[in-house]
């Protein structure tokens, strides 16, 4: 065997191997191919898709469900994720971006999510669309924040949680024990929110460890929230154990629940982390990957402040 052979035959087992770790990285992507594919072929102008035809006649298999579960949670998420993205970033998402939030494997994908949505009547039209892109042009934040459906979440997500209390939570560890709001009192806390195989997640752990390495001496508590089940992805325990021994995690791991979701304002955007303060206090909120050259400096500030 050549050089140039060797290199070709490492290349495509390397390759393989990455499409086998991927597929059983998330979970019932055939399943969730098929239910999009579906709704991309039934979607009509002006006529919802009902979820409880599909779940009762269409799609009967366990794993269909699961994806179908998944895809509903996705769809009234959309909104506010779209208007916080908006108001956060100046600009609407791209398809690319509302795939990688929503755990979705292409554009095309998210693109059907907002297919439907436009097609149904009971969803505001607060987007605009490019024609041949399809591509998000325009978002009307204020139409979001004024529908009765998300207006209370979309007042917490787009008025900011500077200098508000941190909402009481009990978080259930992974493989430790439980993490609560009360049990963090008097120390200052970095709450990290994500779900597995988020993009910007994978970018943000590394730093976060860092910032463990070299604060939690000093009294920083960071607590790793995964949304994985709150968002239904499918993803068991093992997974995420096996990500945090490859990232070396020495800090909490804790599952987001609905609870804590719901006094958090509904996250719709990950990563987002909160720092709050030894007083219990939120004084920074990030959305999205923040570099570490942003965190630092908050962090050391806050562990610097006078303590009650």
């Amino acid at each position: 065997m050549n050089l140039r052979t060797l290199c070709l035959a490492l290349t495509l087992a390397a390759m393989a191997t990455f499409m086998a770790a991927n597929e059983a990285a998330r979970p019932d992507s055939r399943a969730e191919a098929r239910v999009l594919r579906y709704v991309r072929e039934h979607a009509t102008p002006g006529k919802p898709i009902l979820i409880t035809e599909l779940y009762n006649n269409v799609f009967t298999q366990p794993e269909e469900r699961q994806a179908l579960d998944k895809l509903y949670g996705a769809f009234f998420r959309i909104p506010l994720f779209v208007a916080q993205y908006q108001s956060r970033f100046g600009a609407p998402p791209k398809l690319a971006k509302i795939a990688e939030q929503f755990d979705l494997e292409s554009d095309e994908d998210a693109s059907t999510l907002l297919l439907v949505m436009e097609s149904d009547p009971r969803v505001p039209r607060f987007i605009q669309r490019d024609a041949k892109t399809g591509e998000i042009t325009s978002v009307d934040t204020a139409m979001v924040r004024s529908d009765r459906r998300f207006a209370q979440m979309a007042e917490k997500h787009l008025g900011g949680w500077e200098g508000i209390p941190a909402p009481d939570f009990t978080l259930p560890g992974l493989g430790s024990p439980a993490v609560t709001r009360a049990g963090l009192g008097g120390k200052t806390a970095l709450l990290y929110v994500w779900f597995t195989g988020c993009p910007p997640c994978v970018k943000q752990t590394p730093e976060l460890v860092e910032l463990d390495r070299k604060f939690a001496a000093r009294g920083l508590t960071i607590v790793g929230a995964n949304a994985d089940k709150l968002l239904e992805l499918g993803y068991d325990d093992s997974v995420r154990l096996k990500y945090r021994a490859e990232q070396n995690i020495r800090f909490p791991m804790t599952d987001w629940n609905l609870s804590a979701n719901t006094a958090f304002g509904s996250i719709s955007i990950f990563p987002t982390l909160f720092l709050v303060d030894s007083q219990g206090v939120i004084i920074h909120h990030w959305v999205g990957y923040t570099s570490r050259t942003v965190l630092e400096p908050a962090v050391e500030a806050a562990l610097s402040s006078p303590r009650p």
